[in-house]
């Protein structure tokens, strides 16, 4: 066959060479004519010559650049592929999502013919430059076609067949198209099916590097097809939220990428995440079987693992064998966000619904404002977990995959705060970084700021964090320009900021800009829902395969402790019993940690320490009156007033108070709440 006929073979002319014309059904001759009118449009002409114009180096270079992560996964199954249509006057291609040639293997008697069509690397081959050809037009349609013959749109393509899939990368768009071109003679029906298959092939392989902290599962209506290329793959926020499905998925699922962002597990699946934590809590490789919300019957497989402190479990990603898949690398365009975002990823909202009515009635509230751009304002004592509400705000948020950017403003020296909330450009100070530093504001763009412990910020600081607020601007120090930032403001403090008002150490006008909605978390000693907590925490701090209880001499001794460090306190005495029990038996007393059990033996003998210190007071003060010894309603009362007495003398220091009448701290708080307010003051 000459170069001429190659390259410039008339629609007659290729019609009696091929032995079998291809017959074209309804859908795919509807798509070849809108493909053709899109070419008219364009203003591709049939006979134009084609372009041999050699790409730059340059802008090559910038397009593998820009293709990398689908370059890298869909290398080794362009390998393949060939391996299997070698011989067979055929190339394998790769393109970008615009239509650009990015990689190609063939035989090399075609590689050379395709050389004449500009079939090569750097070439545009999409609908605006080529008209109606298998890679344009796939890309376009977003579906997989085969342009044979005389359907290519320029007459100088005609004697080529090419069979082209779209490839869509982990969150549903258009990333690029996998194609294999051969001369029209040697077409083959089935080929479309094999680029089809390798297409869904890279797609799951991307799949595989994606979503390292989400909730990824594996399905199939039979179990022996998990593992395979028709598995379907759907991924899941901690709490539910869709986030991606592959081509299988969408298929056995009856609903398109698009519909599926309507969706949650609990509605595809028609049950609640926790009960899929609760099934794949034991052995992670045997599939279990779910029903999907069309009625058909799957089988699934996943593995959990914990995702950090007192945090849900997170369903690694699972291969072929059923190990979990290690993260990718990140980039280095992809590092700063990562260090501006919280880790570990926590939980959220309904994971911190353990069943108290006070934690329920905080939940409902803020589920009403969630993406409102209402400000929050959480109070309650230190370690009663404000910073696991804010993280489980903004993981319910439209806002989560953006940063989610913490400041504890009672942390960072006063004389740098301000640098590291508003940033600072080059030579700001004395120390500064070369190049500056953004801020943490402008970190959490299109994110959520939370500012922990508010009340602690230096007061000539929160007029500038006001001024954000109205403006959306930020100034770094020592910058000429204002920086435009979109963030959501979640703050904290364990203070009473009216009070601080009141003292001119808080400015109103910004307290009112923050408190949106204020909602109070209660001390884990005044929350109802405490063995729950408790087993929550300890199975967030139990490794894969270990099966730890508490025992019941033990949870009743948690119970009656009055816990002043709140979460944070119960979290790491839990550690510490865990690593103490090993893989598997049950907490009792001997694995607890000695201070603890001291306080506990104080806090059981305090209420006679106490009432033996007021009875010596009550007597001195009945010698001295006409009045009778005190009965037990009145030494009650005289022991409230005694521990009153040393709050106020120490100004609510527990510690200072306890320590001054000989008692535990645990006998104070536990007595604290019977105290009048008007004894306090």
């Amino acid at each position: 066959m000459s170069t001429e006929s190659f390259t410039r073979l008339p629609a007659q002319q290729n019609a009696s060479a091929t032995a079998a014309p291809v017959a074209l059904d309804h859908h795919v001759a509807q798509v070849l004519d809108k493909a053709n009118r899109r070419s008219q449009t364009y203003g591709v002409a049939v006979h134009d010559e084609p372009d041999y114009s050699s790409p730059s180096r340059g802008h090559m270079s910038n397009a593998m650049d820009e293709n990398r992560f689908l370059f890298q996964h869909a290398a080794p199954i362009m390998e393949t592929l060939f391996g299997q249509i070698a011989n067979t006057h055929s190339m394998v291609l790769l393109t970008s999502a615009q239509g650009m040639v990015l990689h190609s293997l063939g035989d090399n008697d075609f590689l050379e013919k395709a050389s004449r069509v500009a079939l090569v690397p750097g070439m545009d081959w999409s609908e605006k430059t080529k008209g109606t050809n298998a890679i344009g037009t796939a890309l376009s349609e977003e579906e997989a076609i085969t342009v044979h013959g005389d359907q290519h749109y320029m007459s100088a393509n005609q004697a080529l067949t090419c069979s082209c899939s779209p490839i869509f990368d982990p969150h549903g768009q258009v990333i690029g198209a996998l194609d294999v071109t051969g001369d029209h003679r040697s077409y083959h029906q089935h080929t479309l099916a094999l680029v089809r298959m390798s297409a869904q092939l890279i797609e799951n392989h991307m799949f595989a590097d994606s979503f390292p902290k989400a909730v990824r599962l594996h399905f199939h209506s039979r179990p022996e097809f998990l593992g395979t290329l028709v598995e379907g793959i759907a991924v899941f926020s901690p709490d539910g939220r869709f986030i991606s499905a592959n081509r299988s998925a969408q298929f056995q699922l009856g609903l398109s990428h698009h519909a599926l962002k309507a969706h949650t597990f609990s509605s595809l699946f028609n049950l609640p995440m926790s009960a899929l934590f609760e099934l794949f809590s034991g052995s992670a490789s045997t599939p279990r079987q779910l029903g999907m919300h069309n009625g058909v019957s799957v089988w699934c497989r996943t593995e959990i693992k914990p995702a950090g402190p007192w945090a849900p479990p997170s369903l690694a990603p699972v291969q072929r064998d059923g190990a979990p898949t290690t993260a990718p690398q990140p980039t280095r365009a992809t590092v700063s966000a990562a260090e501006s975002r919280c880790k570990p990823h926590l939980s959220s909202l309904q994971y911190l619904d353990t069943g108290d009515a006070q934690i329920a009635s905080v939940i409902q509230k803020l589920r009403r404002i969630v993406d409102r751009d209402i400000p929050v304002m959480v109070l309650g004592e230190t370690g009663t977990g404000k910073d696991l509400l804010a993280q489980a705000i903004h993981n319910d948020s439209a806002r989560a995959r953006q940063p989610f950017v913490p400041v504890n403003c009672a942390s960072i020296p006063e004389s740098l705060i301000e640098a590291e909330l508003f940033g600072y450009e080059e030579g700001a100070f004395t120390g500064a970084r070369k190049k500056g530093s953004v801020g943490k504001i402008v970190q959490a763009h299109g994110g959520t700021l939370f500012l922990d412990e508010i009340g602690d910020m230096p007061k000539h600081l929160q007029a500038r964090l006001l001024r954000v607020l109205q403006e959306r601007k930020v100034s770094p120090l020592g910058a000429s320009k204002e920086v435009e930032v979109d963030v959501t403001v979640i703050c904290a403090t364990h203070k009473n900021i009216k009070d601080m008002i009141a003292r001119g150490e808080f400015r109103e006008d910004l307290y009112y800009r923050l408190n949106g909605l204020i909602v109070r978390l209660p001390a884990l000693r005044e929350r109802t829902d405490f063995e729950v907590v408790v087993k929550k925490v300890l199975k967030s701090l139990c490794d894969s395969g270990q099966q730890i209880d508490i025992s019941p001499e033990v949870m009743s001794l948690l119970s009656s402790y009055h816990w002043p460090g709140n979460l944070r306190q119960l979290h790491n005495l839990l550690r510490t019993a865990a690593v103490m029990v090993g893989d598997h038996g049950s907490i009792d007393a001997e694995h607890l940690p000695d201070d603890f059990l001291e306080e506990l033996r104080i806090g059981d003998s305090a209420p006679l320490a106490i009432e033996a210190t007021v009875i010596h007071s009550a007597t001195a003060a009945s010698a001295n009156s006409d009045d009778e010894a005190p009965d037990s309603a009145r030494l009650h009362d005289v022991t409230l007033n005694a521990m009153a007495q040393m709050l106020r003398t120490h100004k609510g220091n527990v510690s200072a108070a306890a320590k001054a009448l000989g008692v535990s701290r645990n006998t104070i708080y536990r007595k604290k709440n019977l105290l009048p307010p008007d004894l306090l003051n």
